[in-house]
Protein backbone atom coordinates (compact mmCIF):
# COMPACT_ATOMS: atom_id res chain seq x y z
CA UNK A 1 0.00 0.00 0.00
CA UNK A 2 1.20 3.45 -0.93
CA UNK A 3 0.81 6.37 1.99
CA UNK A 4 -0.35 9.23 0.22
CA UNK A 5 0.50 12.74 1.01
CA UNK A 6 4.31 13.85 0.33
CA UNK A 7 5.41 13.74 -3.72
CA UNK A 8 4.25 11.55 -5.95
CA UNK A 9 7.01 10.04 -8.25
CA UNK A 10 6.07 8.68 -11.30
CA UNK A 11 7.06 5.35 -9.50
CA UNK A 12 4.57 5.37 -7.31
CA UNK A 13 2.00 6.45 -10.18
CA UNK A 14 2.54 3.99 -12.32
CA UNK A 15 2.14 1.56 -9.66
CA UNK A 16 -1.26 3.03 -8.10
CA UNK A 17 -2.19 3.03 -11.89
CA UNK A 18 -1.00 0.12 -13.94
CA UNK A 19 -0.17 -2.60 -11.08
CA UNK A 20 -4.07 -1.32 -8.40
CA UNK A 21 -1.41 -0.52 -5.83
CA UNK A 22 -4.00 0.28 -2.72
CA UNK A 23 -3.92 3.92 -1.27
CA UNK A 24 -3.97 5.20 2.06
CA UNK A 25 -3.57 9.19 3.64
CA UNK A 26 -1.33 9.73 6.09
CA UNK A 27 -3.42 11.42 8.78
CA UNK A 28 -0.95 14.37 9.02
CA UNK A 29 -1.63 14.98 5.21
CA UNK A 30 -5.73 14.82 5.94
CA UNK A 31 -5.51 17.28 8.92
CA UNK A 32 -3.51 19.30 6.31
CA UNK A 33 -6.92 19.77 4.10
CA UNK A 34 -9.18 19.83 6.96
CA UNK A 35 -7.26 23.19 8.47
CA UNK A 36 -7.67 24.80 4.75
CA UNK A 37 -11.10 23.37 4.75
CA UNK A 38 -11.74 25.24 8.18
CA UNK A 39 -10.06 28.27 6.87
CA UNK A 40 -12.14 28.44 3.56
CA UNK A 41 -15.13 28.00 6.27
CA UNK A 42 -13.82 31.07 7.87
CA UNK A 43 -12.87 33.19 5.75
CA UNK A 44 -15.81 32.96 3.43
CA UNK A 45 -18.02 34.35 5.31
CA UNK A 46 -19.51 38.00 4.27
CA UNK A 47 -16.73 37.69 1.33
CA UNK A 48 -17.70 37.61 -2.78
CA UNK A 49 -15.59 34.77 -3.84
CA UNK A 50 -15.86 32.81 -7.13
CA UNK A 51 -17.29 29.74 -7.31
CA UNK A 52 -18.31 29.56 -3.92
CA UNK A 53 -21.38 32.78 -3.58
CA UNK A 54 -21.23 33.09 -7.75
CA UNK A 55 -21.58 31.60 -10.46
CA UNK A 56 -19.47 29.90 -12.43
CA UNK A 57 -17.57 31.20 -15.30
CA UNK A 58 -19.28 33.72 -17.49
CA UNK A 59 -21.64 33.59 -14.73
CA UNK A 60 -19.64 34.71 -11.88
CA UNK A 61 -21.06 38.19 -12.59
CA UNK A 62 -24.14 37.05 -10.82
CA UNK A 63 -24.30 36.62 -6.66
CA UNK A 64 -26.08 33.70 -5.36
CA UNK A 65 -27.98 33.90 -1.94
CA UNK A 66 -26.71 31.81 1.11
CA UNK A 67 -29.57 29.36 1.40
CA UNK A 68 -28.60 28.20 -2.36
CA UNK A 69 -24.78 27.84 -2.06
CA UNK A 70 -24.57 23.86 -1.97
CA UNK A 71 -27.64 24.12 -4.46
CA UNK A 72 -25.09 26.07 -6.83
CA UNK A 73 -22.35 23.08 -6.25
CA UNK A 74 -24.29 20.29 -7.17
CA UNK A 75 -25.64 22.10 -10.15
CA UNK A 76 -22.19 22.35 -11.76
CA UNK A 77 -21.41 18.43 -11.26
CA UNK A 78 -25.15 17.86 -13.05
CA UNK A 79 -24.88 20.78 -15.58
CA UNK A 80 -21.75 19.75 -16.93
CA UNK A 81 -22.03 15.80 -16.89
CA UNK A 82 -22.50 16.19 -20.41
CA UNK A 83 -20.14 14.72 -22.26
CA UNK A 84 -20.68 12.15 -25.75
CA UNK A 85 -18.80 9.17 -26.99
CA UNK A 86 -17.20 6.06 -25.99
CA UNK A 87 -16.63 5.37 -22.00
CA UNK A 88 -12.84 6.51 -21.62
CA UNK A 89 -10.55 2.98 -20.01
CA UNK A 90 -10.47 2.24 -16.83
CA UNK A 91 -7.14 2.77 -16.46
CA UNK A 92 -7.40 6.34 -17.47
CA UNK A 93 -9.84 6.83 -15.14
CA UNK A 94 -8.40 5.27 -12.60
CA UNK A 95 -5.44 7.68 -13.40
CA UNK A 96 -7.43 10.58 -13.25
CA UNK A 97 -8.82 10.39 -10.21
CA UNK A 98 -5.46 9.42 -8.47
CA UNK A 99 -4.36 13.05 -10.18
CA UNK A 100 -7.42 14.72 -8.35
CA UNK A 101 -6.36 13.29 -4.83
CA UNK A 102 -3.25 14.50 -5.23
CA UNK A 103 -3.58 17.41 -6.16
CA UNK A 104 -6.36 17.90 -3.21
CA UNK A 105 -3.99 16.77 -0.68
CA UNK A 106 -1.65 19.57 -1.02
CA UNK A 107 -4.43 20.95 1.12
CA UNK A 108 -4.95 24.37 -0.97
CA UNK A 109 -8.58 23.28 -2.55
CA UNK A 110 -10.74 23.88 0.07
CA UNK A 111 -12.42 20.60 0.32
CA UNK A 112 -13.56 18.58 3.62
CA UNK A 113 -11.25 15.33 3.27
CA UNK A 114 -14.78 13.72 3.42
CA UNK A 115 -14.19 14.00 -0.56
CA UNK A 116 -10.65 13.06 -0.28
CA UNK A 117 -11.57 9.24 1.62
CA UNK A 118 -14.42 8.77 -0.56
CA UNK A 119 -11.70 8.59 -3.88
CA UNK A 120 -9.77 6.65 -2.03
CA UNK A 121 -12.76 4.30 -1.86
CA UNK A 122 -13.08 4.60 -5.22
CA UNK A 123 -9.57 3.65 -5.84
CA UNK A 124 -9.30 0.51 -3.36
CA UNK A 125 -12.63 -0.78 -4.63
CA UNK A 126 -11.34 -0.44 -8.09
CA UNK A 127 -14.70 1.70 -8.87
CA UNK A 128 -14.83 3.35 -12.53
CA UNK A 129 -17.07 6.34 -13.18
CA UNK A 130 -18.16 6.37 -16.83
CA UNK A 131 -16.56 9.05 -18.32
CA UNK A 132 -17.28 9.92 -21.95
CA UNK A 133 -14.42 10.70 -24.07
CA UNK A 134 -15.67 14.13 -25.40
CA UNK A 135 -16.02 16.78 -23.99
CA UNK A 136 -13.43 18.66 -22.62
CA UNK A 137 -11.40 21.50 -24.10
CA UNK A 138 -9.06 21.76 -21.53
CA UNK A 139 -8.45 25.42 -20.17
CA UNK A 140 -11.17 25.91 -16.87
CA UNK A 141 -9.49 21.61 -17.10
CA UNK A 142 -11.45 18.86 -17.64
CA UNK A 143 -14.81 20.31 -16.77
CA UNK A 144 -17.13 17.84 -18.82
CA UNK A 145 -15.06 14.83 -18.14
CA UNK A 146 -14.33 15.56 -14.71
CA UNK A 147 -18.23 16.57 -13.58
CA UNK A 148 -18.92 13.09 -14.55
CA UNK A 149 -16.55 11.99 -12.03
CA UNK A 150 -18.01 14.11 -9.59
CA UNK A 151 -21.79 13.20 -11.01
CA UNK A 152 -20.86 9.72 -9.23
CA UNK A 153 -19.23 10.87 -6.04
CA UNK A 154 -22.63 12.14 -5.37
CA UNK A 155 -24.06 9.12 -5.71
CA UNK A 156 -25.88 9.41 -9.37
CA UNK A 157 -24.52 8.58 -12.90
CA UNK A 158 -22.97 5.39 -14.14
CA UNK A 159 -20.13 3.39 -12.21
CA UNK A 160 -17.85 0.72 -13.65
CA UNK A 161 -17.77 -2.21 -11.31
CA UNK A 162 -16.53 -5.79 -12.00
CA UNK A 163 -16.04 -5.26 -15.63
CA UNK A 164 -19.87 -4.15 -15.36
CA UNK A 165 -21.29 -0.67 -16.11
CA UNK A 166 -23.60 -0.15 -13.22
CA UNK A 167 -25.69 2.19 -11.06
CA UNK A 168 -23.72 3.98 -9.03
CA UNK A 169 -26.12 3.59 -5.62
CA UNK A 170 -26.58 0.30 -6.42
CA UNK A 171 -22.58 0.03 -6.00
CA UNK A 172 -22.39 2.36 -3.11
CA UNK A 173 -24.67 0.19 -1.33
CA UNK A 174 -22.61 -2.90 -1.97
CA UNK A 175 -19.74 -1.45 -1.01
CA UNK A 176 -21.27 0.40 1.95
CA UNK A 177 -20.30 3.72 0.82
CA UNK A 178 -21.89 6.91 1.09
CA UNK A 179 -22.40 9.59 -1.28
CA UNK A 180 -20.14 12.91 -0.49
CA UNK A 181 -21.81 15.68 1.29
CA UNK A 182 -21.40 19.08 -0.12
CA UNK A 183 -19.92 21.16 2.36
CA UNK A 184 -18.72 25.01 0.27
CA UNK A 185 -16.99 24.76 -3.12
CA UNK A 186 -16.61 20.37 -3.73
CA UNK A 187 -18.45 20.47 -6.98
CA UNK A 188 -15.93 22.79 -8.08
CA UNK A 189 -13.07 21.55 -6.70
CA UNK A 190 -13.84 18.20 -8.41
CA UNK A 191 -15.05 19.68 -12.02
CA UNK A 192 -12.12 22.23 -12.41
CA UNK A 193 -8.62 20.95 -13.14
CA UNK A 194 -5.99 19.18 -15.09
CA UNK A 195 -6.81 15.51 -14.13
CA UNK A 196 -8.13 13.60 -16.79
CA UNK A 197 -5.89 15.01 -19.24
CA UNK A 198 -2.62 14.06 -16.30
CA UNK A 199 -4.16 10.49 -16.04
CA UNK A 200 -4.35 9.60 -19.67
CA UNK A 201 -1.14 11.13 -20.21
CA UNK A 202 0.58 8.79 -17.33
CA UNK A 203 -0.65 6.48 -19.11
CA UNK A 204 0.90 7.32 -22.07
CA UNK A 205 4.40 7.94 -20.53
CA UNK A 206 4.03 4.41 -19.63
CA UNK A 207 3.52 2.70 -22.95
CA UNK A 208 5.95 4.70 -24.69
CA UNK A 209 8.71 3.70 -22.11
CA UNK A 210 7.83 0.36 -22.87
CA UNK A 211 7.80 0.98 -26.74
CA UNK A 212 10.97 2.69 -27.18
CA UNK A 213 12.67 -0.21 -25.47
CA UNK A 214 11.55 -2.74 -27.98
CA UNK A 215 12.33 -0.26 -31.25
CA UNK A 216 15.98 0.16 -29.72
CA UNK A 217 16.52 -3.48 -29.67
CA UNK A 218 14.60 -4.30 -32.87
CA UNK A 219 17.08 -1.29 -34.38
CA UNK A 220 19.65 -3.33 -32.80
CA UNK A 221 18.62 -6.57 -34.09
CA UNK A 222 18.29 -5.31 -37.47
CA UNK A 223 21.96 -4.08 -37.56
CA UNK A 224 22.46 -7.83 -36.44
CA UNK A 225 20.86 -9.21 -39.29
CA UNK A 226 22.32 -6.70 -42.00
CA UNK A 227 26.01 -7.34 -40.45
CA UNK A 228 26.42 -3.67 -39.95
CA UNK A 229 29.87 -2.11 -39.12
CA UNK A 230 29.52 -0.71 -35.24
CA UNK A 231 30.84 2.44 -35.33
CA UNK A 232 27.62 4.25 -35.88
CA UNK A 233 27.16 3.83 -32.53
CA UNK A 234 31.06 4.17 -31.02
CA UNK A 235 31.43 6.42 -27.89
CA UNK A 236 34.21 8.69 -30.08
CA UNK A 237 31.34 9.28 -32.83
CA UNK A 238 28.57 10.23 -30.06
CA UNK A 239 30.23 12.08 -27.62
CA UNK A 240 31.37 14.44 -30.75
CA UNK A 241 27.61 15.42 -31.00
CA UNK A 242 26.62 15.08 -27.37
CA UNK A 243 22.73 14.96 -27.09
CA UNK A 244 21.48 12.75 -23.86
CA UNK A 245 19.29 10.53 -26.16
CA UNK A 246 21.40 10.06 -28.58
CA UNK A 247 24.05 9.33 -26.21
CA UNK A 248 21.44 6.91 -24.40
CA UNK A 249 20.31 4.76 -27.43
CA UNK A 250 23.42 4.38 -28.76
CA UNK A 251 24.87 3.17 -25.04
CA UNK A 252 22.15 0.67 -25.11
CA UNK A 253 22.92 -0.48 -28.76
CA UNK A 254 26.18 -0.84 -27.09
CA UNK A 255 25.74 -2.83 -24.35
CA UNK A 256 23.19 -5.28 -26.90
CA UNK A 257 26.25 -5.62 -29.28
CA UNK A 258 28.79 -6.61 -26.69
CA UNK A 259 27.42 -10.13 -26.87
CA UNK A 260 26.51 -10.46 -30.70
CA UNK A 261 28.70 -12.25 -33.06
CA UNK A 262 27.17 -10.54 -35.96
CA UNK A 263 28.72 -6.43 -36.13
CA UNK A 264 31.71 -6.13 -38.76
CA UNK A 265 35.02 -3.96 -37.33
CA UNK A 266 35.22 -1.48 -40.08
CA UNK A 267 39.17 -1.60 -39.09
CA UNK A 268 39.39 -4.80 -40.18
CA UNK A 269 37.73 -4.93 -42.94
CA UNK A 270 38.98 -1.18 -44.46
CA UNK A 271 41.16 0.35 -42.90
CA UNK A 272 43.53 -2.46 -43.03
CA UNK A 273 45.34 -1.49 -46.10
CA UNK A 274 45.06 -5.13 -48.02
CA UNK A 275 41.34 -4.25 -49.82
CA UNK A 276 42.17 -3.60 -53.28
CA UNK A 277 37.92 -3.96 -54.46
CA UNK A 278 36.89 -1.38 -57.29
CA UNK A 279 33.57 -2.48 -56.15
CA UNK A 280 32.14 -3.35 -52.40
CA UNK A 281 29.93 -6.61 -51.98
CA UNK A 282 28.71 -4.97 -48.98
CA UNK A 283 27.32 -1.76 -48.33
CA UNK A 284 30.41 0.32 -46.74
CA UNK A 285 27.27 2.69 -44.94
CA UNK A 286 24.03 1.27 -44.01
CA UNK A 287 20.87 2.90 -44.77
CA UNK A 288 19.79 5.72 -42.72
CA UNK A 289 16.92 3.65 -41.00
CA UNK A 290 19.74 1.69 -39.82
CA UNK A 291 22.84 3.37 -39.30
CA UNK A 292 20.93 6.94 -37.84
CA UNK A 293 18.48 4.81 -34.51
CA UNK A 294 21.13 6.90 -32.19
CA UNK A 295 19.92 10.19 -33.39
CA UNK A 296 16.19 9.28 -34.72
CA UNK A 297 15.45 8.26 -31.12
CA UNK A 298 17.40 9.93 -29.01
CA UNK A 299 14.98 13.04 -29.55
CA UNK A 300 12.58 10.57 -28.98
CA UNK A 301 13.85 9.78 -25.73
CA UNK A 302 14.56 13.21 -25.03
CA UNK A 303 10.82 14.13 -25.57
CA UNK A 304 9.36 11.07 -23.41
CA UNK A 305 11.80 12.23 -20.54
CA UNK A 306 10.39 15.17 -20.54
CA UNK A 307 7.22 14.90 -20.58
CA UNK A 308 7.72 12.15 -18.10
CA UNK A 309 9.34 15.22 -15.82
CA UNK A 310 5.87 17.43 -16.36
CA UNK A 311 3.49 14.61 -16.03
CA UNK A 312 4.90 14.13 -12.34
CA UNK A 313 4.88 17.72 -11.47
CA UNK A 314 1.71 18.24 -13.05
CA UNK A 315 0.49 15.45 -10.22
CA UNK A 316 1.92 16.81 -7.61
CA UNK A 317 0.14 20.48 -8.34
CA UNK A 318 -2.56 22.83 -7.45
CA UNK A 319 -4.21 22.84 -10.37
CA UNK A 320 -8.23 24.37 -9.43
CA UNK A 321 -9.31 27.83 -9.34
CA UNK A 322 -9.34 29.68 -7.19
CA UNK A 323 -6.46 28.42 -5.15
CA UNK A 324 -7.16 28.66 -1.08
CA UNK A 325 -3.96 29.29 1.20
CA UNK A 326 -4.05 29.56 4.74
CA UNK A 327 -0.26 29.95 5.29
CA UNK A 328 -0.99 33.47 3.73
CA UNK A 329 -4.86 33.97 5.00
CA UNK A 330 -5.93 34.33 1.44
CA UNK A 331 -7.51 33.48 -1.19
CA UNK A 332 -5.97 33.79 -5.04
CA UNK A 333 -7.78 33.48 -8.12
CA UNK A 334 -5.91 32.41 -11.21
CA UNK A 335 -5.39 29.81 -13.83
CA UNK A 336 -3.73 26.69 -12.47
CA UNK A 337 -6.55 24.94 -14.13
CA UNK A 338 -5.17 25.39 -17.44
CA UNK A 339 -3.70 22.81 -19.23
CA UNK A 340 -1.01 23.96 -21.96
CA UNK A 341 1.64 22.02 -20.14
CA UNK A 342 0.28 18.53 -20.43
CA UNK A 343 -1.28 19.85 -24.58
CA UNK A 344 1.81 20.72 -25.61
CA UNK A 345 3.65 17.76 -23.83
CA UNK A 346 1.26 15.29 -25.61
CA UNK A 347 1.34 16.86 -28.77
CA UNK A 348 5.30 16.50 -28.67
CA UNK A 349 5.20 12.92 -27.38
CA UNK A 350 2.61 11.75 -30.32
CA UNK A 351 5.26 13.72 -32.54
CA UNK A 352 8.07 11.52 -31.34
CA UNK A 353 6.59 8.92 -31.25
CA UNK A 354 5.19 8.64 -34.72
CA UNK A 355 8.71 9.39 -35.69
CA UNK A 356 9.56 6.19 -33.92
CA UNK A 357 6.56 4.07 -35.31
CA UNK A 358 8.39 6.00 -39.29
CA UNK A 359 11.50 4.07 -38.32
CA UNK A 360 9.99 1.01 -37.47
CA UNK A 361 8.02 0.74 -40.63
CA UNK A 362 11.23 1.74 -42.78
CA UNK A 363 12.95 -0.71 -41.20
CA UNK A 364 10.28 -2.87 -42.07
CA UNK A 365 10.67 -2.12 -45.51
CA UNK A 366 14.48 -3.23 -45.92
CA UNK A 367 13.67 -6.36 -44.43
CA UNK A 368 10.92 -7.11 -47.30
CA UNK A 369 12.78 -5.59 -50.32
CA UNK A 370 15.05 -8.25 -51.06
CA UNK A 371 16.91 -5.75 -53.72
CA UNK A 372 17.39 -3.08 -50.84
CA UNK A 373 18.73 -5.99 -48.09
CA UNK A 374 20.08 -8.47 -50.77
CA UNK A 375 19.68 -11.42 -48.67
CA UNK A 376 16.17 -12.40 -47.63
CA UNK A 377 13.98 -13.35 -49.61
CA UNK A 378 10.89 -11.02 -50.99
CA UNK A 379 8.53 -10.06 -47.48
CA UNK A 380 10.42 -12.65 -45.69
CA UNK A 381 8.25 -15.40 -47.57
CA UNK A 382 9.69 -18.67 -46.13
CA UNK A 383 7.37 -20.84 -48.53
CA UNK A 384 7.23 -21.13 -52.11
CA UNK A 385 7.61 -17.76 -54.13
CA UNK A 386 4.56 -16.91 -56.24
CA UNK A 387 2.72 -19.48 -54.48
CA UNK A 388 2.99 -17.45 -50.62
CA UNK A 389 3.16 -14.65 -49.83
CA UNK A 390 4.78 -14.50 -46.51
CA UNK A 391 4.35 -10.77 -44.27
CA UNK A 392 3.75 -9.38 -48.08
CA UNK A 393 -0.31 -8.24 -46.87
CA UNK A 394 0.95 -7.12 -43.28
CA UNK A 395 2.98 -4.29 -44.66
CA UNK A 396 -0.33 -2.77 -45.97
CA UNK A 397 -1.61 -2.91 -42.22
CA UNK A 398 1.83 -1.36 -41.57
CA UNK A 399 1.96 1.38 -44.23
CA UNK A 400 -1.94 2.45 -43.34
CA UNK A 401 -1.13 2.61 -39.46
CA UNK A 402 1.77 4.55 -39.83
CA UNK A 403 -0.19 7.05 -42.25
CA UNK A 404 -2.76 7.54 -39.62
CA UNK A 405 -0.61 8.52 -37.20
CA UNK A 406 1.14 11.13 -39.05
CA UNK A 407 -1.97 12.48 -39.68
CA UNK A 408 -2.95 12.62 -36.07
CA UNK A 409 0.68 14.10 -34.96
CA UNK A 410 -1.01 17.45 -36.39
CA UNK A 411 -0.68 19.57 -33.23
CA UNK A 412 -3.99 20.24 -30.80
CA UNK A 413 -2.37 22.66 -28.72
CA UNK A 414 -2.99 25.49 -31.50
CA UNK A 415 -6.43 24.55 -32.41
CA UNK A 416 -8.09 26.46 -29.36
CA UNK A 417 -11.30 27.57 -30.09
CA UNK A 418 -12.86 30.32 -27.85
CA UNK A 419 -16.06 29.14 -26.31
CA UNK A 420 -18.11 29.83 -22.68
CA UNK A 421 -19.15 33.11 -24.11
CA UNK A 422 -15.64 34.09 -24.51
CA UNK A 423 -14.68 33.60 -21.11
CA UNK A 424 -12.34 30.86 -22.24
CA UNK A 425 -10.77 32.62 -25.07
CA UNK A 426 -8.01 30.72 -25.46
CA UNK A 427 -7.77 26.75 -24.68
CA UNK A 428 -5.27 24.15 -24.58
CA UNK A 429 -7.34 20.98 -26.18
CA UNK A 430 -5.17 18.80 -23.71
CA UNK A 431 -7.25 16.17 -22.77
CA UNK A 432 -7.82 15.71 -27.00
CA UNK A 433 -3.93 16.11 -27.40
CA UNK A 434 -3.87 13.08 -24.63
CA UNK A 435 -6.21 11.01 -26.07
CA UNK A 436 -4.53 11.63 -29.91
CA UNK A 437 -1.41 10.42 -28.16
CA UNK A 438 -2.75 7.75 -27.08
CA UNK A 439 -3.63 6.36 -30.50
CA UNK A 440 -0.90 7.34 -31.78
CA UNK A 441 1.21 5.25 -29.33
CA UNK A 442 -0.97 2.49 -29.89
CA UNK A 443 -1.02 2.68 -33.32
CA UNK A 444 3.26 2.28 -32.65
CA UNK A 445 3.00 -0.95 -30.93
CA UNK A 446 0.63 -2.34 -33.92
CA UNK A 447 3.40 -1.55 -36.75
CA UNK A 448 6.05 -3.10 -34.01
CA UNK A 449 4.33 -6.48 -33.99
CA UNK A 450 4.39 -6.82 -37.73
CA UNK A 451 7.98 -5.50 -37.52
CA UNK A 452 8.87 -8.40 -34.82
CA UNK A 453 7.19 -11.00 -36.84
CA UNK A 454 9.61 -9.98 -39.74
CA UNK A 455 12.26 -9.92 -37.71
CA UNK A 456 11.74 -13.29 -36.38
CA UNK A 457 11.27 -15.06 -39.89
CA UNK A 458 14.84 -13.06 -41.25
CA UNK A 459 16.66 -14.86 -38.18
CA UNK A 460 15.02 -17.46 -38.99
CA UNK A 461 15.73 -17.77 -42.86
CA UNK A 462 19.74 -16.93 -42.09
CA UNK A 463 19.68 -19.27 -39.32
CA UNK A 464 21.09 -16.67 -37.45
CA UNK A 465 19.74 -17.14 -33.34
CA UNK A 466 22.96 -18.40 -32.08
CA UNK A 467 24.98 -15.87 -33.27
CA UNK A 468 22.44 -13.30 -31.85
CA UNK A 469 23.13 -10.89 -28.79
CA UNK A 470 21.90 -12.02 -25.67
CA UNK A 471 18.59 -9.62 -25.39
CA UNK A 472 18.06 -10.58 -29.15
CA UNK A 473 18.04 -14.15 -28.64
CA UNK A 474 15.91 -13.63 -25.33
CA UNK A 475 13.12 -11.58 -27.55
CA UNK A 476 13.33 -14.14 -30.42
CA UNK A 477 12.76 -17.91 -28.05
CA UNK A 478 10.63 -15.46 -26.10
CA UNK A 479 7.86 -14.34 -28.95
CA UNK A 480 8.53 -17.63 -30.80
CA UNK A 481 7.30 -19.72 -27.67
CA UNK A 482 3.73 -18.33 -28.97
CA UNK A 483 4.09 -17.25 -32.87
CA UNK A 484 6.05 -20.12 -34.65
CA UNK A 485 7.77 -20.05 -37.78
CA UNK A 486 5.72 -20.01 -40.88
CA UNK A 487 5.74 -20.87 -44.63
CA UNK A 488 2.17 -21.43 -45.43
CA UNK A 489 -0.29 -18.47 -45.70
CA UNK A 490 -2.46 -17.85 -42.69
CA UNK A 491 -4.44 -15.08 -41.56
CA UNK A 492 -1.99 -13.02 -39.07
CA UNK A 493 -4.22 -10.61 -37.12
CA UNK A 494 -4.85 -12.18 -33.87
CA UNK A 495 -1.03 -13.22 -33.95
CA UNK A 496 -0.72 -9.28 -34.01
CA UNK A 497 -2.91 -8.90 -31.32
CA UNK A 498 -1.22 -11.32 -29.61
CA UNK A 499 2.29 -9.63 -29.74
CA UNK A 500 1.34 -6.08 -29.24
CA UNK A 501 -0.22 -7.23 -25.84
CA UNK A 502 2.91 -9.22 -25.15
CA UNK A 503 5.37 -5.66 -26.29
CA UNK A 504 2.90 -4.35 -24.20
CA UNK A 505 3.08 -6.06 -20.73
CA UNK A 506 6.57 -8.20 -20.88
CA UNK A 507 9.69 -7.14 -19.68
CA UNK A 508 12.75 -9.36 -20.93
CA UNK A 509 15.04 -9.61 -17.84
CA UNK A 510 18.34 -8.43 -19.20
CA UNK A 511 16.30 -6.22 -22.02
CA UNK A 512 14.93 -4.67 -18.59
CA UNK A 513 18.34 -4.50 -17.06
CA UNK A 514 20.73 -3.33 -19.98
CA UNK A 515 17.72 -0.39 -20.36
CA UNK A 516 16.15 0.40 -17.20
CA UNK A 517 16.66 4.01 -17.23
CA UNK A 518 14.26 4.59 -20.35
Amino acid sequence: MIVLGQELSYKDIASIVLDAERVSIDKSVEQRVDECYKFLETFSKKKVIYGINTGFGPMAQYRVEDEQLKALQYNIIRSHACGAGEPLAGIYVRAAMLARLSNFLKGKSGVNSELCNLLVAFLNNDIYPLIPEHGGVGASGDLVQMAHIGLTLIGEGEVFYNGELRETKEVFKECGLIPLNIYIREGLAIANGTSVMAGIAAVNIHYSQQLIKWATLASAIMNEIASSYDDFVSEPLMESRPHNGQLFIAAQMRKIFSTSSRLKKRESDLYNGSNNKKVFDGKVQGYYSLRCVPQILGPVYDTLLNAKDVVEREFNSVCDNPVVDPDTQNIYHGGNFHGDYISFEMDKLKIAITKLTMLTERQLNYLFHDKINGILPPFVNLGVLGLNYGLQAAQFTATSTTAESQTLSNPVYVHSIPNNNDNQDIVSMGTNSALMAAKVIENGYQVMAIHYMALLQAIDYLGIERELSHESREAYFAIREFFPKFTDDTPKYKEIKTIVKFLKESSLSEQSNNQKNI
